[in-house]
């Protein structure tokens, strides 16, 4: 089969490799439609992601979709899950399975993820794809569900006011996520005038540059804040940006990757307004929640991808999604 490992920063190379035996409880599956992450961007233009570095040539990418060649869906179109948890540890035992210490995820640390043709990975994680949604939108169910996993930890109700700083794929789906859990105002910020025109689209009520996000402009829109901000985009200036933005007793959820494994912020702002600061790691169990999601028409995944290609113009791919000219984009297996 053909495969595509991470040798370095920036050096992704093509081979060969034999297709990996599944074994019992896998299933072996066909891939079809990978999605970059902002994650995999890390890996790609640093060799690294938070505290974990590349220590040998590793297949990235973990949004991804497929057809089930083995096992008990054999024939039927499937999202994988790329988080496997070990499911007997406290924190598993807990319901955090997106916490477990010994998770496997495909594409990262000594795990292979999905940039080649055939992966076996574990039954109970392959989730079959309704008629109506694509291979591509199938591969999309992953930064969706890290999107209504982060709806959840900022507790979004009905009339709630939310703001999302940062808006490349998670940040707007993360616009219509809040839509669809009942929001009542949606502001966004984003440098690229691509994505604030993305963001208005799918249901921002304003989209603001940064520069336009100052203290006065935020107190016109949403008065002493609004009740949920969810930070995407990684940066210390985004993270003010969201703190300024919330109100007193308000919660900050924070989903953005530092280039640097470092975030600050200026305590004082946190602090007097009494917020609620939540890191947000992945998704817990919202695999069937996101299908549903997408199935009913409440949430579009398919028009935020912006550019397909084929698998061996990854190089190409991954080189476009760092220059950020659109949205989202899908590697074709």
């Amino acid at each position: 089969m053909k495969v595509v490992r991470l040798h370095g920063r920036g050096d992704l190379r093509i081979g060969q490799e034999a297709i990996p035996q599944a074994e019992e409880g896998s299933s072996l599956v066909r891939i079809t439609s990978v999605g970059i992450c902002g994650s995999d961007l890390h890996w790609y233009t640093e060799g690294a992601i938070g505290d974990a570095r590349l220590e040998h040539p590793l297949v990235i990418c973990h949004e991804f979709a497929g057809t089930a060649q083995s096992g008990p869906l054999a024939g039927r179109r499937v999202a994988i899950d790329p988080a496997d948890p070990c499911m007997i540890c406290a924190t598993c035992r807990r319901g955090l399975h997106h916490l477990c210490p010994q998770v496997v995820f495909a594409g990262h640390g000594v795990t292979d993820g999905a940039l080649r043709e055939y992966i076996a990975w574990p039954t109970r994680l392959l989730f079959p794809l309704p008629d109506m949604i694509s291979n591509d939108d199938g591969a999309l169910l992953e930064p969706l569900g890290v999107a209504v996993h982060a709806i959840d930890l900022g507790r979004v109700r009905l009339g709630s006011s939310v703001i999302v700083v940062g808006c490349g794929p998670i940040g707007l789906l993360l616009v219509q996520a809040a839509r669809a859990a009942g929001a009542s105002a949606v502001v966004a910020v984003e440098p690229l005038a691509h994505r604030r025109d993305a963001a208005r689209r799918y249901g921002a009520d304003v989209a603001l540059r940064p520069d336009e996000a100052d203290q006065d402009s935020l107190s016109s829109l949403v008065g002493e804040g609004v009740d949920v901000a969810f930070e995407a985009a990684g940066t210390d200036d985004a993270l003010h940006v969201s703190l300024m933005a919330t109100r007193p007793g308000g919660r900050v959820v924070e989903l953005g990757i530092p280039d640097l494994d470092r975030t600050s912020f200026t305590a004082a702002l946190a602090r007097r307004k009494g917020l609620t600061i939540l890191m947000s790691r992945r998704m817990n169990d919202v695999y069937d929640r996101a299908i549903s999601l997408v199935e009913s028409g409440r949430i579009d995944v398919t028009s935020v991808i912006s550019a397909h290609y084929p698998l061996d113009s990854v190089s190409d791919a991954f080189d476009a999604a760092v220059a950020r000219t659109g949205l989202k984009i899908v590697v074709d297996v």
